[in-house]
């Protein structure tokens, strides 16, 4: 593939829009394209968060090992941004990502994602607002789910 190709692809992911096309070269030139089979982790739960990965393509899972066993979280498809939580945090993984199809990723390094959220406020509250909506889908959950205890 193409850099222009990359660029065309990363513009039409909403995170991306409002980024220049240079910008956008420079992330396709420094962020690694990555396959995944259906059933292939991205990541385990525990590992080292050193790249945020942006699904092109396919569809993936997020799980969370708990007491009572594999809690899966949410399944995501194209445009969805996934591994950026750890990187934020500076803590090991908190979910695993396993691809539910075959998926086609842009694995974005620690440093460079970093950079391109230090450089693009638009980006950076972006991903503010998308881990918030995760945020209040997990509490609506955990108050379902208590209410199912009860």
């Amino acid at each position: 593939m193409t850099l222009d190709t990359e660029v065309s692809s990363l513009k039409q992911v909403p995170l991306f829009r409002e980024v220049e096309p240079s910008r956008l070269k420079l992330l396709a030139f420094t962020s690694e394209r990555v396959h995944f089979e259906s059933g292939q982790h991205f990541f385990s739960q525990g590992d080292e968060a050193d790249a945020a990965y942006l699904i092109l393509e396919g569809e993936a899972a997020v799980s969370l090992d708990s007491p009572q066993g594999v809690v899966q979280l949410a399944l995501l498809g194209a445009d969805a941004l996934v591994g950026e939580m750890g990187i934020l945090a500076d803590q090991p993984r908190s979910a695993t990502v396993t691809a539910q199809t075959a998926v086609t990723a842009l694995r974005i390094d620690r440093g460079v994602f970093l950079e391109l959220l230090a450089q693009f406020p638009q980006i950076s509250i972006a991903v503010m607002r998308e881990l918030a909506l995760r945020l209040e889908q997990t509490n609506r959950q955990l108050a379902q789910h208590r209410g199912s205890d009860r």
